[in-house]
């Protein structure tokens, strides 16, 4: 058992962006460079897809954290829904900005020595 409650998400932000989030009290980030306004709502990911995402979409980048998200105490909606059309596997969309409160945790996410991220929920 990890100790975390049970619907727990997790997204990927900029520390920069998180700072910004916390001192308005939500986070309207989607992802990488895109808004909330401009994509509907905000990519989350199973513990499981977290290591995935960061190597498709952020090789390369520094400042980053994983939010830990308890889905109970998130405000808007969450669905679960494909990534693109096509696509089997399902990930977590928040549908408005994310009330900070209900992060719970935030950890540090930088590649390995060989650029590579991993992830693991506990």
């Amino acid at each position: 058992m990890s100790g975390l409650p049970m619907g727990v998400i997790y997204h990927i932000a900029y520390r920069a962006d998180w700072e910004q989030a916390r001192r308005a009290g939500q986070y309207s980030v989607s992802t990488r460079g895109v808004s909330l306004a401009e994509q509907g709502f905000i990519h989350a990911s199973t513990a499981a897809q977290v290591a995935g995402v960061a190597n498709a979409f952020y090789t390369g980048e520094e400042g980053l954290t994983v939010l830990v998200i308890d889905e109970d105490k998130v405000g808007p909606p969450i669905e679960y829904e494909p990534p693109a059309p096509g696509m089997a596997e399902l990930f977590p969309h928040i549908y408005g900005p994310l009330n900070t409160d209900a992060v719970i945790d935030v950890r540090p996410l930088e590649a390995g020595g060989d650029g590579r991220f991993a992830f693991s929920p506990t």
